[in-house]
């Protein structure tokens, strides 16, 4: 795959195609754009061979690892840590192995923390999740302050650091199933707001293979609980609300799992909401999250990446 200092991206490679099918000769081309003439061939090769598809980043993960611990030792290491609780430095003695391949094979099995084990069993705890994707969408918004440039009163003192610089409001929908997320800036948290984020929540759920958000779940903040606009959204997703109980949010909450946001513009990819919404947040919650970007539309809607 491509690191983000690469010269070629897929853009530059579908350019270095037009070039090369032009007429143009091969070591011409990968001089004007940079690149080595073995670089440049190779991406031919893969375009011939295998048209567009070729020209997609691949992952750099090998097909094969011959020399991964094999299957039983790993059972061996995954035994001794739940019937023992046994950590690396110990398990690797008696098994013959470093710790540090012993610390690979429990965080492979996420044996790695004892905390993530049931102590009188062993047995790994599943964390609480609903059985299928688009079963539950936890919804929620976090408030941020702005802070002004060159630092806050820390930084300028208390008198000029207290000028206000209003806040952000981090509106966030993570599937409860598998944790994906879906977020956005916006500068208010209003009914409408909240409505038509979700609408554009519910486009990326579905382009990521979730067709339908069967329940959704809230706090008890006004705009979920009395607004006609969000009962609206809601019917015409053919989603149920499901607010917490008063003063009890004990959820897996969305505003801690937008993780640290900051405005370095727009991600790449395709646009699955309105051509005015806000750009979406790419948040750091699960290993399968995934945004999609949308077209700025007023300066006060920013992007984080």
């Amino acid at each position: 795959m491509s690191h983000r200092n690469a010269r070629l991206t897929v853009h530059g490679r579908r350019l270095l195609v037009e070039r090369v099918r032009s007429g143009r000769p091969i070591a011409h081309v990968a001089a004007e754009m940079g690149i080595s003439r073995a670089t440049a061939h190779k991406w031919i090769d893969r375009w011939r061979s295998e048209g567009e598809a070729g020209l997609i980043d691949r992952s750099s993960r090998p097909r094969t690892t011959p020399h991964r611990t094999p299957a039983r030792v790993e059972a061996r290491v995954c035994r001794l840590r739940q019937t023992r609780k046994l950590g690396p430095a110990r398990i690797g003695p008696i098994l013959g192995l470093r710790a540090s391949t012993v610390h690979r094979v429990l965080a492979r099995h996420g044996l790695n923390r004892l905390a993530f084990l049931d102590r009188p069993t062993g047995q790994l705890i599943r964390r609480y999740e609903r059985d299928r994707p688009g079963e539950l969408v936890h919804v929620d918004v976090k408030k941020l302050g702005r802070i002004p440039d060159g630092g806050g009163h820390k930084i300028l003192g208390r008198q000029a650091g207290r000028a206000s610089m209003g806040y952000d409001y981090v509106h966030s929908a993570v599937d409860d199933h598998n944790r994906l997320a879906y977020s956005e800036i916006h500068p208010n948290e209003k009914a409408d707001t909240c409505a038509a984020f979700l609408r554009r929540a519910a486009a990326f759920f579905a382009t990521c293979g979730i067709d339908r958000s069967e329940r959704v779940l809230t706090d008890n903040a006004w705009p979920y609980r009395k607004s006609f606009a969000w009962r609206q959204a809601l019917s015409n997703l053919g989603a149920t609300d499901k607010p917490t109980r008063a003063y009890r949010p004990q959820t897996a909450r969305s505003n801690a799992s937008t993780g640290p946001c900051s405005t370095n513009g727009p991600t790449s990819g395709p646009t699955p909401a309105t051509p005015h919404a806000p750009t979406p947040c790419q948040t750091f919650c699960t290993p399968t999250t995934t945004t999609a970007a949308t077209p700025h539309s007023e300066a006060s809607h920013r992007s984080a990446v």
